[in-house]
């Protein structure tokens, strides 16, 4: 299982190719989370993420552990950028290998649930007319440009 909090470029293709695959797989599940041009009624610009990377991969390890416990999944990758990201960039990449699909697809949606939830990475919305600390699905701050 791989996880890092990078400020690097996303490559999906890369993350699925460094998992060591099992024979038993039948299928890999690829989520990537990409910068949309709005959110909130407003234009975006771009987005910044932080994180406090040491602790944000203890949280993935422990996902992980979660998912291997709720399905037979021992297959899984996730990275996170960090830095200013723009329109069309990725800021998430989950990959999850699974015996079958249906179970990988549940497996890649509750990983992506969970690391909203427990996974100490930060995002700034910075809008057109202004800026705002997200954390989840509220706002934390918002300042006008």
């Amino acid at each position: 299982m791989l996880f890092k909090i990078t400020p690097d470029v996303l490559n999906p293709r890369e993350l699925e190719k460094l998992l060591d695959l099992r024979p038993t797989n039948g299928a890999v599940v690829t989520f990537q989370g990409v910068v949309r041009n709005n959110s909130r009624g407003k234009t975006v610009s771009y987005l910044e993420y932080d994180a406090y990377a040491p602790m944000a991969v203890k949280m993935m390890e422990r996902i992980a552990g979660e998912v291997s416990e709720k399905w037979d999944i021992h297959d899984m990758g996730i990275w996170h950028r960090t830095g200013r990201l723009e329109i069309g960039e990725a800021s998430l990449v989950v990959v999850v290998a699974s015996p079958h699909r249906k179970e990988g697809f549940e497996a890649c949606h509750y990983t992506v649930d969970r690391i909203k939830t427990i996974v100490p990475i930060w995002k700034k919305e910075v809008w057109t007319d202004g800026e705002s600390w997200v954390e989840g699905d509220l706002l934390v701050s918002e300042r006008d440009g």
